[in-house]
């Protein structure tokens, strides 16, 4: 009789381990054989011929454990952590479901599936095209784009390679915005207006693409000739510094002379104003000296003859030290060394530094010339007499 069947006067008939009866302790290869008979009731596989209710009991709580375990085991899996710079794109059963935040999240595992992106690290690519330009010239330009993702779906779901759209975008962009410029503006300083223009245009495409790229920053690495014709235009560039410099010389010498120049005419200006007005005033202090001179005359004519004459003989005597006198009634001229006069009369010490001699001065000389004269008038007029007898 089976252990698990009624009977065998034992208190506890459904307990293997019972004290009651002849029966005494399991052998082990029977346990073995009841596992295995379970195991293979719960694969479909049979007992040896051998049924009944409790066996099938117990493959229907060892399959729950297992499923439960399962099923613990597909829930954990379906958490994940999403950081404070990334964003993920859910997608359910191969269509776009949502977009998930920074933080712990769930989601069902094998139904789910999770695409995380770094939206605000910083991306680059850089590129180098050979193209023409405006003015047919050829010039090899080396360009660098920095971008972050500013939309996960449609950086995911809406185009199949968006770096590789980002790339075909910028070389187009670059083409077109250097094909409108002429060589020399984008060799010298065309490049950051180049490079604004390249970004909006690129810009402009990836938006319609919807790529979900944000381009921050495009910048013009270094825009040259061809290698063939460096060295020539190596001389162009020099030659065009040459005239930058000689344009700066020319005008930092105009900024130099035409103030100075300005200076000069405003001090001759200056300088005829000063002059205008110390003629109006010499005329005007002239015209008041004539006319109180003339009111002087009428009040004593005499004294004022003199006068007048004695300044007349002061001012043409004071400029010469040599005089020649036409004597009344002789037919020489006489010949007055003033110079020699004045060192007769002592009065050298009165010469100054100019040759002229004071008021003074020139009065005792003319006295002197005036008596030196009468003699001489004089004695004409005696020798006159005695030849007339």
């Amino acid at each position: 009789m089976a252990w698990n069947e009624p009977g065998g006067g034992n208190n506890r008939p459904n307990d293997p381990w019972g004290s009651g009866g002849n029966q005494g302790p399991p052998d082990l290869d029977e346990a073995l054989k009841k596992v295995q008979d379970k195991i293979n009731a719960i694969f479909g596989g049979g007992s040896g011929g051998r049924s009944g209710g409790p066996s099938k009991g117990a493959s229907s709580a060892f399959f729950g454990v297992v499923a439960a375990a399962a099923l613990v085991i597909w829930g954990v899996m379906g958490f994940y952590q999403i950081d404070e710079q990334e964003r993920a794109v859910v997608l359910r059963f191969g269509e776009y479901h949502s977009t998930v935040t920074p933080g712990l999240q769930w989601n069902p595992p094998l139904i789910d599936e999770v695409i995380k992106l770094n939206v605000t690290k910083v991306r680059a690519q850089s590129f180098r095209e050979v193209m023409l330009t405006k003015d047919e010239n050829i010039v090899d330009v080396n360009m660098s784009v920095q971008y972050v993702i500013n939309n996960p779906e449609h950086f995911v779901l809406k185009v199949r390679d968006p770096e590789v759209s980002l790339q075909h975008a910028t070389q187009s962009a670059l083409r077109h915005v250097v094909g409108d410029n002429k060589m020399d503006l984008v060799l010298t300083e065309g490049r950051a207006a180049i490079a604004l223009e390249v970004q909006q245009r690129v810009q402009n495409l990836l938006d319609n693409y919807q790529t979900g790229i944000q381009v921050s920053k495009v910048t013009v690495d270094n825009a040259q000739p061809p290698s063939q014709v460096q060295a020539a235009f190596d001389d162009v560039i020099k030659a065009r510094e040459d005239e930058e410099r000689v344009k700066n010389e020319a005008q930092a010498y105009a900024n130099g002379i035409i103030p100075e120049a300005r200076g000069q005419a405003q001090r001759q200006i200056e300088e005829a104003n000063a002059y205008l007005e110390q003629v109006v005033a010499n005329a005007e202090g002239e015209a008041n000296r004539f006319t109180k001179l003339l009111a002087e005359y009428r009040k004593a004519p005499e004294v004022t003859r003199e006068r007048l004459y004695l300044d007349a003989i002061t001012s043409v005597y004071g400029q010469s030290s040599k005089v020649m006198v036409d004597v009344e009634g002789g037919n020489n001229m006489m010949y007055l060394p003033l110079d020699k006069l004045m060192e007769r009369t002592g009065a050298s010490s009165a010469v100054n530094g100019s040759g002229a001699v004071d008021s003074r001065t020139l009065r005792q000389i003319t006295d002197a010339v005036t008596e030196q004269l009468r003699r001489d008038a004089s004695s004409s007029r005696t020798t006159t007499n005695r030849g007339g007898r």
